[in-house]
C-alpha cells in the first residue's frame, strides 16, 4: 500500500474496567492480520464466527472464542495474552472496541468495522449486562490495574438503562459516538471495510462473499453452504459455547444468553417516539447526516 497515505496515528490511551489500550503499543502485526472493530453488542461475535468459518472452510468444531482474542480487554493481562497471540499459527483475526485514535493502526492489517443502530445496541447491551454474574464483575473490577469506577449492576429497567446510556454517552460501558465517528472518518482507507449489522442480517451470504473478497480469503464453492449454516443465528445459539468468551462462564444462564435474540427493532415496542426522535437528532449532531443515515439504515454513500 502507498507510503503517501496519511495513516491514522494513536494519540491517547483508554483505561477503564474493560480497557487497557496500551496492549496494542508494542503489538507485532503480521502482514495478513485481520482486525474486527465494533462498539459493544454490534455483531462482534457473529463477525468472528463468519471470518473463522471462511478461513477454515466450514468447520463445526472451531473454538472461535479462543481463536479471536479481544486485544484491548485488560483481562487477561497483556503478559498472558500477547504470547498466546504470537504463538498462533493460523491467520489471526483480532477484536477491538477502541476508537481509531486509541488504537495502533497497521497499514499491513485489514480492518472490518461493523456497526449497529444505537437503539439496537442498547437493547442487546442491557440483556448482556443484566444477566452477567459475579464472576464477570469480579474479573472487571478486581483484576489489578483497573482505572476509574467499578462496573456496577443495572439498577432500573431497559428504559432507565437507555436514558442513562444516551445522556452519559455509553455509560456504563464506553463512549458510543466517538467510536462510530472515528471509524467513519477513515472509511476511505484501502484496508478498511464497513459492514452494517442490518445489511448482514438481510443478506448474510452476499455480505460474506464481499467480506471474503476484501480479506482475500479463497473459499471453495462447495463449502459455502456449510459455512453459511455455521454462521446462522440458530446454529450459533445451539453451539454458543464455541463462540462465546469462556464458554459463557460470565452468565449464569450460560453462553446462549450472550447470543440472545440477534434481532433488530425490539426498541420499537418500548421506546417512546419522542425519545427515539431525540436519539436520531443526536446522531445527526454527533456524526453528521451521512454517517447517521448509514448507522440507521446501512446505506453507505459512495
Amino acid at each position: 500500500m502507498s507510503d503517501n497515505i496519511p495513516w491514522p496515528q494513536k494519540t491517547r490511551e483508554m483505561h477503564s474496567h474493560h480497557f487497557d489500550s496500551t496492549t496494542w503499543n508494542d503489538f507485532p502485526f503480521r502482514d495478513d492480520d485481520i482486525v474486527i472493530s465494533t462498539y459493544a453488542k454490534s455483531g462482534t461475535t457473529w463477525m468472528q464466527q463468519i471470518i473463522a468459518q471462511m478461513l477454515f472452510g466450514g468447520d463445526a468444531d472451531l473454538e472461535v472464542a479462543h481463536m479471536s482474542p479481544w486485544i484491548d480487554l485488560r483481562v487477561p493481562p497483556a503478559e498472558v495474552k500477547l504470547p498466546a497471540v504470537e504463538a498462533m499459527t493460523h491467520r489471526r483475526f483480532l477484536k477491538t472496541h477502541l476508537p481509531v485514535d486509541a488504537l495502533v493502526y497497521s497499514p499491513k492489517a485489514k480492518y472490518l468495522y461493523l456497526a449497529r443502530d444505537g437503539r439496537d445496541v442498547v437493547w442487546s447491551l442491557y440483556n448482556h449486562h443484566v444477566n452477567a454474574n459475579q464472576v464477570w464483575y469480579n474479573a472487571l473490577n478486581e483484576t489489578p490495574g483497573r482505572v476509574g469506577p467499578p462496573m456496577e449492576p443495572p439498577t432500573g429497567d431497559i428504559l432507565d438503562y437507555w436514558r442513562e446510556w444516551l445522556a452519559k454517552d455509553g455509560h456504563p460501558f464506553w463512549p458510543f459516538w466517538e467510536n462510530v465517528r472515528s471509524w467513519w472518518e477513515i472509511r476511505h482507507l484501502p484496508n478498511v471495510m464497513f459492514v452494517h449489522y442490518g445489511s448482514l442480517k438481510a443478506d448474510m451470504p452476499g455480505q460474506m462473499r464481499q467480506i471474503a473478497a476484501f480479506l482475500d480469503i479463497e473459499v471453495q464453492e462447495d463449502r459455502w453452504e456449510s459455512i453459511v449454516e455455521y454462521c446462522s443465528f440458530d446454529w450459533m445459539k445451539q453451539n454458543a459455547t464455541k463462540s462465546v468468551p469462556l464458554g459463557g462462564a460470565f452468565w449464569d444462564a450460560g453462553a446462549q444468553v450472550f447470543i440472545n435474540k440477534g434481532t433488530n427493532g425490539r426498541w420499537r415496542d418500548e421506546l417512546p417516539a419522542e425519545e427515539s426522535a431525540q436519539y436520531e437528532q443526536m446522531a445527526i449532531e454527533q456524526l453528521g447526516a451521512e454517517c447517521a443515515n448509514w448507522l440507521a439504515t446501512g446505506d453507505l454513500p459512495n
